[in-house]
């Protein structure tokens, strides 16, 4: 005998699709508030810290190419697509305005990179988080 509660086994795993997106974008925010936060250190208090900083970048960039495929399975909105892709094209500016030696020197975007970089994560999360848990009561 099968009991039938009305509620699609795909529906279901999409929620957790979209539940398991949102928790890897707060992940991805949160190791963006550490590694500016070890910059801080680094800068003002010891040097050492720089070693973190160069180990987060390098251990979470690769969540940003997973997330870019991640929102394009899932029916997300254009908007949080249009976030998700952004990610991964800073963190490739980022790289490159370290790693290019030019005349001018492109490193003082970096910060600014970095700074556009935590809002898209953090205007992510804020927009992952609505469509995950949705207010019902809207007054």
């Amino acid at each position: 005998m099968t009991l039938n509660s009305g509620i699609d086994d795909t529906q279901i795993s999409g929620r957790w699709i979209q539940i398991s997106f949102f928790i890897a974008v707060v992940f991805f925010n949160l190791c963006l508030a550490i590694q500016v936060f070890s910059v801080g250190l680094a800068y003002f208090y010891n040097s050492d810290w720089w070693n973190l900083h160069i180990w987060l970048v390098r251990g979470y960039s690769g969540l940003s190419l997973i997330l870019l495929i991640w929102v394009f399975l899932m029916p997300f909105p254009p908007r949080v697509q249009r976030l998700t892709a952004g990610i991964p094209v800073l963190l490739g500016l980022q790289f490159l305005t370290i790693h290019l030696k030019t005349s001018f020197p492109l490193a003082v975007f970096h910060p600014l990179i970095g700074f556009s970089l935590f809002s898209i994560s953090t205007t992510l999360v804020h927009r992952t988080s609505h469509i995950v848990f949705p207010k019902h009561n809207q007054d």
